[in-house]
Formats: C-alpha cells, sequence, structure tokens
C-alpha cells in the first residue's frame, strides 16, 4: 500500500474506540498493532512510507510507558490489507 491509502485507512477508520488494527503483508505473518499517529517523527517517516507500529505483544508496557523503543518500523509497500481489528 501507499501512504495515501494507508494514511486514508487511518483517518476514517482509526479512533479512540477502534484504535487496533490487523495488518496483513505480503511475506509475513499477519500482527495486530498499533499505529503510532502521535509520535514526533510521525509525518516524516509516513511521508516515506514508513509507519512506527506497537505490536499485539509490547501493547501492555507500552500503555504504561509510552516508549518508543517498543514500536518498531515498518514499509508500507509491504501491507496488502488493514482492518480494525477487535482481538484486544
Amino acid at each position: 500500500m501507499n501512504s495515501e491509502q494507508i494514511q486514508n485507512f487511518l483517518d476514517k477508520n482509526v479512533d479512540n474506540r477502534n484504535k487496533y488494527v490487523k495488518i496483513q503483508f505480503q511475506k509475513r505473518d499477519s500482527l495486530h498493532g498499533l499505529f503510532l499517529t502521535e509520535a514526533r517523527d510521525f509525518k516524516e517517516m509516513s511521508a516515506k512510507n514508513f509507519w512506527r507500529i506497537v505490536t499485539q505483544k509490547n501493547l501492555d508496557d507500552y500503555s504504561v510507558s509510552k516508549d518508543l523503543s517498543l514500536s518498531r518500523l515498518f514499509n508500507g509497500s509491504e501491507i496488502t490489507r488493514l482492518s480494525v481489528s477487535n482481538e484486544f
């Protein structure tokens, strides 16, 4: 997906109630996570089609500490599909 498609999905579908996303990739297993749209480097990274995501296994720690080192950067061109996740 390109950065406009991902940003459009986030704008339309992600809010305080539905903030977790199922992310499907071309060459790896899908994962559930949280896009960090409030991160200080969000605009810079999203312009390059890189997205900072906290995966499901780190969500509890992130919700307490807000530590960006718990997130990972993913290339948007590897993402094939996004959907709102209810598995949390």
